[in-house]
């Protein structure tokens, strides 16, 4: 899951307003539906560009349409203003016609704000199972997600080359929409669309990116994420990352390490300590700067960073995401450790160039199922793809006393998403075996509020690092 871009990455941005605020009627009391027209729309060779057309003061018009998410541009568009009810808007998206708005911006915010509202008086439905539960509950999140996308907002291409909103208050988003976008497309005037819920979590994106997050296992320091890159919100991963015992350089020799276990099958709850050790401790006394590991899938960088904090002495970290790639250099020469961490571009391992190494981590996304965005790709993983193929990868690329460190929750075991013994055949079958297992129980606010979908899977939610080796190692008594 390094490689994830939580859409809890600073892309919700909460607005203020009462229901009514954005659905003032004009002086006589009349609040018209707007015309409404099919969207002409042309697919580039790539499958990323689309032009999106509507009627205007009676005038055809055409914008480029923009979405990160991977939405298709809308068919049938309306203008809309701060004159427009919230009932009416609430109706129109729901038929499936997009509102450009060219009211005040604020304005805008406030009427996505009701849209929510109105959404939400309708709540996920209740499966019989808790894999039909979260089924439903995908269902109803996708269906919000469709309805709150539908109300856009113009981006333009301003006179200085950057990006502008022409709306009336509108933030300045040049730096945010560069970083999401790079340049603007066309010469000054030319219009792009996008959601008013994506734009919003492009500028949350960038003041995350801005003031950062402190990360406790690197003292403090803080990780940068990029638009689209998961953030590190989370941190009982990195934490496991942080105090799992280092295995023995190549050649060290290797020895099973007091107070973990060796595991073939379901293993009990352990405590948060797991009995792992820290520092030089970790690897028997020796310095562990003679080890070499792989982050797969390194996202911001945070992992890699861990790992040369705690003295590896090289750390190879991959991904395929080119914001990705991006982030995690941009995070490694900030916390000054590019001497040791090198960050390429690789399906999963690096290429065979690099040998084997004596550690090799991964992070992938929790639950398989298929992901609707781009930003979902970092939650959910189609038929465990990412899961199995570094588990099926893992023992060509590892070292022969070396470990593999499976960071994974337990959530879709509680959805009935994916057994544990599904996972414990795979890894078996990939030639590796269980020597031990760290536990860490989230601290998020899911986790506790009663009242949040999925509720009792979220509250019994344990993320694991699983330690894993060679199957034919024989343990050492």
């Amino acid at each position: 899951m390094n490689a994830r871009s939580e859409a809890g990455a600073g892309s919700r941005t909460e607005s203020a307003g009462q229901d009514d605020a954005a659905g003032r009627t004009d002086a006589a009391g009349r609040t018209d539906a707007p015309k409404r027209a099919d969207a002409v729309g042309a697919t580039d060779a790539a499958g990323r560009s689309e032009d999106v057309g509507w009627d205007e003061d009676g005038a055809w018009r055409t914008a480029a349409w923009r979405s990160g998410s991977g939405a298709r541009a809308p068919r049938r568009v309306a203008v809309a203003d701060d004159r427009m009810a919230a009932d009416l808007a609430y109706r129109l998206v729901c038929e499936g016609t997009a509102l450009l708005w060219r009211g005040d911006y604020h304005g805008a915010r406030q009427l996505l704000a009701a849209l929510g509202r109105r959404v939400d008086r309708k709540p996920p439905k209740q499966g019989a199972t808790p894999r039909e539960s979260f089924h439903l509950y995908r269902q109803a999140r996708t269906r919000r997600a469709r309805v709150l996308g539908m109300l856009l907002v113009p981006l333009e291409t301003a006179a200085d080359g950057s990006w502008a909103v022409p709306l009336r208050r509108a933030p300045r988003v040049g730096e945010a929409c560069a970083e999401a976008y790079g340049p603007p497309p066309g010469p000054a005037g030319a219009l792009t669309l996008v959601s008013l819920r994506e734009l919003q979590g492009v500028l949350g994106a960038h003041e995350w990116r801005r003031k950062g997050v402190p990360i406790e296992a690197l003292g403090g320091a803080r990780i940068h994420p990029r638009h689209g890159v998961f953030s590190p919100v989370r941190g009982e991963y990195v934490d496991l990352v942080a105090r799992a015992p280092l295995p023995r350089a190549a050649g060290a020799g290797f020895g099973e390490d007091a107070g973990l276990r060796e595991d073939a099958g379901p293993v009990p709850e352990t405590g948060a300590d797991g009995g792992g050790a820290q520092g030089s401790e970790d690897s028997g006394g020796e310095d562990p700067g003679g080890l070499t590991a792989f982050d797969i899938g390194t996202g911001t960088g945070v992992l890699a960073a861990v790992l040369a904090r705690r003295g590896v002495g090289r750390v190879t970290a991959t991904d395929v995401g080119e914001q990705a790639l991006a982030c995690a250099r941009e995070n490694v020469a900030r916390l000054d450790v590019a001497q040791a961490v090198e960050v390429v571009r690789a399906d999963l391992f690096p290429s065979h160039e690099a040998g084997r190494a004596d550690l090799v981590v991964c992070n992938p996304p929790w639950l398989p199922a298929k992901p609707t965005s781009v930003l979902e790709q970092a939650v959910y993983d189609p038929d465990s793809r990412m899961l199995r193929g570094f588990l099926t990868g893992l023992g060509a690329r590892l070292a022969p006393a070396g470990e593999g460190w499976l960071i994974l929750s337990d959530l879709a075991e509680h959805l009935g998403l994916r057994p544990r013994e599904q996972l414990l055949e795979w890894i078996s079958a990939a030639g590796l075996r269980v020597a031990g297992r760290l536990d860490a129980r989230p601290e998020h606010a899911r986790a506790t509020d009663t009242a949040a979908p999925l509720h009792a899977a979220r509250a019994a939610e344990t993320t694991s690092l699983w330690r894993l080796r060679h199957a034919e190692e024989a343990p050492v008594s």
